[in-house]
């Protein structure tokens, strides 16, 4: 009798594998074949897995194995007492394909949504307004006389803006700050000059209106009006002002001043009346009942700006609405800073008695300009010529922003170094005249005595006319504790700000006056960002280069000593404030 072959190995295994590739399975308990000749309801199907196992992964298992081992029972069909095994397996299974597809349920829900709002926006505008915050449904709604836009479009019925709960008016400017963030969430949504149907009544709406006895001025159509109420210092009032009333301008409108709030006087104690300087579209129209002003929407018809309501409205979208968007750092400021010089020109005006202070300071220096050096430098676009060197020095409650400084001011030997650098970078030749335009008397002592050239120095206290040194500042300026002056103190020293920064900046000067041929600043001081105004564009920042929008350092006369154009952009219009 032939003897059997030895059985072949697998030489990676050692195990054995059978030439025809047939599996030896014997009939135990956890077998197939005998599993199958147990009672049908006993069984309970396999999941598939073991069908789709190699021959190999089977034959690398033994036939028979121990109770003991990791992997018993085997995979596979189950027998009684497996049940629960299985059913985890199973809910495994079901769990991680569920998670599985996560992914593709989360991107199928966006695409919907994503969908239902472009249908919105088609068919539905104003849902998705009320959703992000639009102030147009943020008010009880009424109904008036459908307005019409420029472009004959009929809008909706007016949302009434609800007064109920106030007695007096205008309101006060928290109030109109408080009705803003209601109506905003802090932000204003949209394009800058989108079509609002929320207002307040208007008297001209109702039939039964009658003016007061002996009023039969027409109320002008539209208006904006800036209101003053000290909240903050005197230039960075007027450097908001200036934008406002150049977007009346532009929006044809009637601009107007309000000042019964204001803590220095009157407007007209110092400035001409804005409507003699800027009468608008409607010459001799009446103001708008005080009930009628509203902060937000700026699209009311009769819309009112104060310190506290200007971030509503001057901040990021006013800068993509007016800024040059072709342009780069600087010269994106351009149309901003040309709002602001004929602002200054035409609207914001010292009156006859502020005016006169000016000019007599202005002779003051004049008359110590050398000759020399009126006769070697460039007169100015309107025959003005360019002799001392101004330097704004603040102190009081406005700190350094450069983080060397933090806290304190800028050293009084970084004005010293700035003077004397810029007169030799403009060939100004010793003594030329130097204006200290300051809060602080001991600042300006203390400058006039570090200064190392024999030059005449000039301000507020030393001047000649008896009138000049009762309007300088008794102490550094704190803007929350001006309130504490009283009425009288408190419009000398708003008339000695107007000339110090009309000196400081050459602002409102006559024909033959000399004006500044650089100013010294830092700023952090309003002062400051408004004295570019007052040089002037070319001035200020030199040949602006046209690519890169960076400023003529040899050429420029506006030097900011505190950040020195470390920070993008070099110059800002104004502050906002909360």
């Amino acid at each position: 009798m032939a003897q059997r072959p030895s059985p072949l190995h697998n030489l990676a295994t050692g195990r054995t594998v059978s030439d025809q590739y047939q599996v030896l399975t014997p009939r135990t308990p956890h077998s197939r074949a005998g599993r199958a000749e147990e009672a049908a309801g006993e069984l309970e199907p396999d999941n598939g897995d073991s069908e789709y196992r190699t021959y190999q992964q089977q034959q690398a298992e033994p036939l028979l194995r121990s109770s003991a081992s990791d992997s018993f029972p085997p995979s596979g069909y189950r027998a009684r007492g497996d049940d629960t095994d299985a059913r985890v397996g199973k809910d495994s299974a079901v769990k991680g394909s569920f998670l599985a597809r996560t992914p593709l349920y989360a991107g199928s829900a966006i695409a919907a949504s994503i969908f239902v709002l472009f249908l919105l926006s088609v068919y539905r505008p104003h849902t998705i307004e009320w959703f992000i915050g639009d102030s147009d449904l943020y008010a009880p709604q009424g109904s008036s006389t459908p307005d019409h836009s420029e472009e004959g479009a009929v809008l909706d019925a007016t949302k009434y803006i609800s007064y109920e709960n106030y007695t007096k008016f205008p309101l006060l400017p928290t109030e109109y700050a408080a009705e803003c963030d209601k109506v905003t969430h802090g932000f204003m949504s949209g394009k800058y000059w989108k079509s609002s149907t929320l207002d307040v009544p208007h008297h001209d709406d109702d039939t039964n209106y009658h003016l007061p006895e002996g009023e039969w001025t027409r109320v002008c159509s539209k208006t904006i009006t800036y209101m003053l109420d000290g909240h903050v210092g005197l230039l960075a009032d007027l450097a908001l002002m200036s934008q406002v009333a150049g977007i009346a301008r532009e929006q044809n409108r009637t601009f107007l001043v309000d000042d019964r709030y204001w803590n220095r006087g009157k407007w007209t104690d110092h400035f001409q009346h804005v409507r003699a300087r800027q009468p608008g579209p409607e010459p001799g129209c009446r103001a708008p009942p005080p009930e009628e002003l509203v902060a937000c929407p700026r699209s009311a018809r009769h819309w009112v700006v104060n310190s506290r309501t200007a971030k509503y409205h001057l901040g990021h979208p006013f800068m993509e609405e007016y800024e040059d968007p072709y342009a780069h750092s600087l010269n994106r400021l351009k149309p901003i800073f040309a709002r602001a010089v004929t602002s200054f020109k035409e609207t914001i005006r010292p009156n006859a008695d502020t005016a006169a202070l000016i000019h007599s300071q202005r002779q003051e220096v004049t008359t110590y300009t050398p000759p020399s050096i009126r006769s070697t430098l460039s007169s100015t676009s309107d025959n003005k010529m360019q002799g001392y060197i101004a330097v704004h020095i603040r102190r009081g409650d406005r700190h350094a922003h450069n983080w060397k400084y933090i806290n304190e001011y800028v050293p009084l030997p970084e004005y010293i170094d700035a003077t004397l650098d810029t007169a030799r970078r403009l060939n100004l030749t010793s003594p030329f005249p130097v204006y200290v335009a300051s809060d602080s008397r001991e600042a300006y002592e203390d400058f006039r005595t570090s200064l190392a050239i024999d030059t005449p120095v000039f301000s507020l206290w030393n001047s000649e006319n008896k009138a000049l040194p009762e309007l300088a500042p008794a102490k550094e300026y704190v803007q929350k504790e001006f309130n504490k002056l009283s009425e009288d103190d408190r419009i000398k020293q708003t008339t000695g700000m107007i000339v110090d920064f009309a000196m400081a900046s050459g602002m409102w000067s006559w024909e033959g006056d000399v004006v500044p041929a650089a100013t010294i600043c830092t700023l952090s001081s309003n002062v400051c960002k408004v004295a570019a105004v007052g040089l002037g564009w070319d001035r200020a920042f030199g040949q602006v280069d046209q690519d890169t929008g960076e400023m003529d350092e040899d050429r420029k006369g506006w030097v900011e000593i505190d950040l020195k154009g470390t920070v993008e952009p070099y110059w800002k219009a104004f502050e906002l404030f909360n």
